[in-house]
C-alpha cells in the first residue's frame, strides 16, 4: 500500500504499550524519539509498575476511537501477551523488539523498531501460527514460541528467586543450584508413563538437531514440534540439552556432553495432551516464552494445540 494512502502511516488507529522493565539485561536505544517521529499519531502507554496489559487494552477498546492495531515493545512474554489480547479483540499485532531475546519478532525477520514501523507504513502483514495452551481447567493461553515442563522451568523458577543477583549472574547461581537439586520428573501421555528431563513443545517446525527449541522458525506454523528428553543420560546431559547456540551445542556434543540422539524422542503434532508429575519437593511450574507459571503442588494437565494463521503481524514477508 501506497504510504499516502494508509490510516496507520503516522500511527492513527495504533496503541503501542511500551513494557520499559523488558530488555533491562542488554542496552539498546530509547525507542521514544522514534516513535514521536515515525508514529505521532499513535497513542503510546508505558505499562507502570504492577500495572496490567489486559487492563490496559480493555479501557482502550472501551474508548470511541478504540484501536485499529495492538502494538507492543517488550520481550517475548509481553509479545505473547499482547498477540493473545490481540487474537481476543480481532485486531492486528505490532511486535517491536524490547526484550533480551526477542525470539518471536526475530523468526519475522524484525530486527529493530524501524523494521517494524516499515510494515506497518507499507500495510505489509503475514498470518502467524500461534499454540493455545491449557493448564489444568483454566482458560487457554497464546503461546508463540515454546512451552516447556522439567528442567528449563526449574532452572528458570529457580533464577526467579535470585533477582536480586541480576540476571546473568544470578542465571550462573540458579544453574548450579538447579544441578545440584535435578531430578527427572514423570509424564503421562496416552496411558503411558515416561521418567524425563524435558519436555519443548514448538510452534512450528524445528530444528531437527536441537532439544531446548527456544526460538520458532517459521511464521506460517501449522504444527507442534516436541522434544522429549527421557532421563536415560546424566543430570549434566540434561542441563547440557539447554545449550541454544549453535557453537556451544557444537562443543558439548564434541565433548559428548549433549544429550545422545536415542535419548530424545521426537514428534510432530496438531495436539499434545500430559500430565506432569514432579517430585516431592520440587517446583510444579512451565514456562511459555520465557514466562514462568506455578501450579498447584503434586502436577498438573498440560493440552497444547497448534492454531495456523491465528494471528496476523506487521511483517515484510517470509
Amino acid at each position: 500500500m501506497d504510504p499516502a494512502n494508509n490510516p496507520h502511516s503516522a500511527g492513527r488507529g495504533v496503541l503501542l504499550v511500551r513494557n520499559a522493565r523488558s530488555g533491562t539485561a542488554v542496552i539498546r536505544p530509547d525507542p521514544a524519539p522514534t516513535f514521536a517521529e515515525r508514529l505521532p499519531e499513535a497513542v503510546v502507554h508505558e505499562l507502570a509498575e504492577g500495572e496490567d496489559l489486559d487492563d490496559v487494552v480493555a479501557a482502550a477498546m472501551r474508548r470511541d476511537a478504540a484501536p485499529d492495531v495492538l502494538g507492543i515493545y517488550g520481550g517475548d512474554g509481553s509479545v505473547s501477551r499482547m498477540a493473545h489480547l490481540a487474537r481476543r479483540h480481532e485486531r492486528r499485532l505490532l511486535a517491536m523488539p524490547g526484550g533480551t531475546f526477542n525470539h518471536f519478532v526475530r523468526a519475522l525477520g524484525l530486527d529493530s523498531v524501524d523494521l517494524a514501523i516499515d510494515a506497518l507504513q507499507q500495510d505489509s502483514t503475514v498470518e502467524v501460527g500461534v499454540a493455545d495452551v491449557t493448564a489444568d481447567d483454566d482458560d487457554p493461553i497464546t503461546v508463540l514460541n515454546v512451552v516447556s515442563v522439567g528442567a528449563y522451568p526449574e532452572l528458570i523458577e529457580e533464577r526467579e528467586r535470585r533477582t536480586g543477583l541480576g540476571k546473568w549472574i544470578g542465571g550462573v547461581v540458579a544453574t548450579a543450584a538447579a544441578l545440584r537439586r535435578a531430578e527427572p520428573l514423570t509424564i503421562v501421555r496416552d496411558g503411558r508413563r515416561a521418567r524425563v528431563w524435558s519436555v519443548f513443545v514448538s510452534v512450528g517446525r524445528n530444528d531437527p538437531e536441537r532439544v531446548a527449541t527456544m526460538q520458532r522458525q517459521e511464521a506460517a506454523a501449522g504444527v507442534l514440534d516436541i522434544r522429549i528428553h527421557h532421563a536415560r543420560g546424566s543430570k549434566v546431559r540434561a542441563f547440557a540439552s539447554l545449550a541454544f547456540g549453535e557453537r556451544s551445542a557444537a562443543a558439548l556434543r564434541a565433548l559428548r556432553l549433549y544429550p545422545r540422539d536415542e535419548d530424545v524422542e521426537r514428534l510432530v503434532l496438531r495436539e499434545f495432551d500430559i500430565s506432569v508429575r514432579p517430585e516431592p519437593g520440587h517446583p510444579s511450574v512451565f514456562v511459555h516464552d520465557g514466562e514462568l507459571e506455578e501450579r498447584n503442588p503434586g502436577g498438573f494437565r498440560l493440552r497444547c494445540v497448534a492454531r495456523p494463521d491465528a494471528l496476523t503481524v506487521f511483517a515484510s514477508g517470509p
